[in-house]
């Protein structure tokens, strides 16, 4: 194992906080001098059947604790998720069913493993312990902390004051998450800084079941590829890590150029020197953005995919762009409406090429969609659905409409 400052240098690159430091020095120093690892834990809610790059940032915080020589848990909030995660809702979330829960949790873990060492890594499930609470353990549960602790946080406090429901099972939620760690031992828990409530809750749960507190590490949240929102699906600003290899290099081609630097810090492995380099050049306008950029996708793609296929997006990236050509190989979809012409965003949702029209217009207003290599900057421009028309949506998508044929 590194030396106790050595680790604490590679676990502190791109966090927000270390809660509290002095006391992860202490544990380090015992792990070292008695060969045994630390537990670190984070628990992922399967809401959703894909992770993308905004979930990475804390896995492979996970994957450098690896490399040190701890033990990985990557929970699976299957009970939790039941529930979902209060923080930063606006009003009561709608449930999830048993099986949209499982179905997402198979994904998860055919995904996790493009970033975690399978074998330095387990994966548990917290209907493990929680399913298995009688409700007289759940009563002593809830009795170890107060609601006005639990309304300090601002979520709560904003739709109280707004008078927006806020059901007692959302008060149960960080207490789960906080037994989760009771459940594990976990010596650290990570977390996006908008999680820090709920990992303090940990903290304050595993004193009253008299175990030493978990240190608790946040880490930034990533700004999308719009430049300004957390990256998000429902935002459409998010590249996904089981994105085909061009269509995930063309994403990141697109980023504003004020984000290098924290992708680069929060999302590879390129070294501390390398990482100030990179920043000076760029403050100074020492180099066009577009060279780190470039280094960038070649990066993060090789991680999702391979070496050969990050070159090869690259090129067709360089060609596509640099050259205006189109790709070789653009999908087909079909119209089968008789209406003609069509609203652009009715044509585009029901071809599926977006899920929706709001979609549509948001990609309009970003100057991110095109109809035969033109921009379109017309939010109810009507085409005709008697030609064929292609259609470019953001940097790296293409679609070739075929309407119905006409006798």
């Amino acid at each position: 194992m590194l030396s106790v400052q050595e680790q604490l240098d590679i676990i502190k690159r791109g966090a927000v906080e270390v809660l509290p430091e002095e006391e992860l020095v202490k544990k380090l120093e015992r792990s070292l001098k008695t060969k045994k690892p630390l537990v670190i834990k984070q628990g992922f809610d399967p809401t959703a059947p894909d992770l993308h790059l905004g979930h990475s940032v804390t896995i492979q915080k996970l994957r450098q604790f690896q490399k040190l020589g701890h033990k990985v848990v990557f929970l699976i909030g299957d009970y939790t998720a039941l529930i979902g995660d209060p923080t930063g809702q606006s009003e009561l979330r709608k449930r999830m069913t048993r099986k949209e829960v499982l179905q997402n949790a198979k994904t998860y873990q055919e995904q996790v493993f493009k970033i975690l060492d399978t074998k330095k890594t387990k994966i548990d499930f917290n209907s493990r312990w929680l399913a298995k609470l009688t409700f007289q353990q759940i009563l002593e549960l809830t009795g170890k902390y107060t609601v006005a602790r639990l309304l300090e946080r601002e979520d709560f406090q904003n739709r109280y004051r707004n008078g927006k429901p806020i059901a007692v099972l959302e008060f149960l939620y960080p207490l789960m998450q906080a037994y989760d760690s009771v459940a594990l031992k976990a010596d650290v828990e990570l977390g996006a800084t908008e999680q820090k409530f709920n990992l303090l809750v940990g903290r304050e749960i595993q004193k009253e079941y008299g175990q030493e507190p978990q240190v608790i590490l946040t880490m930034p949240i990533l700004v999308g590829t719009d430049g300004k929102e957390k990256m998000s699906k429902s935002l459409g600003n998010y590249i996904g890590i089981n994105e085909p290899p061009q269509q995930m290099f063309g994403k990141l081609m697109s980023i504003p150029d004020h984000l290098i630097p924290s992708y680069f810090e929060l999302l590879t492995d390129l070294n501390q020197s390398e990482l100030e380099r990179m920043k000076t050049e760029l403050s100074q306008a020492k180099v066009n953005p577009f060279v780190w950029k470039k280094q960038l996708g070649i990066e993060i793609v090789t991680k999702y995919h391979r070496k050969k296929q990050a070159e090869e997006a690259l090129h067709e990236f360089e060609r596509i762009f640099k050259q205006k050509e189109l790709p070789e190989d653009i999908p087909a979809v079909s119209y089968d409406g008789d209406e003609s012409p069509v609203w652009i965003g009715h044509l585009l949702v029901r071809t599926g090429c977006v899920s929706s029209t709001s979609q549509v217009k948001r990609l309009i207003q970003q100057g991110g969609l095109y109809l035969n290599g033109q921009k379109v900057t017309d939010p109810e421009l009507k085409v005709s659905t008697r030609a064929e028309q292609v259609v470019r949506i953001g940097r790296t998508k293409f679609y070739r409409i075929i309407g119905k044929k006409r006798v």
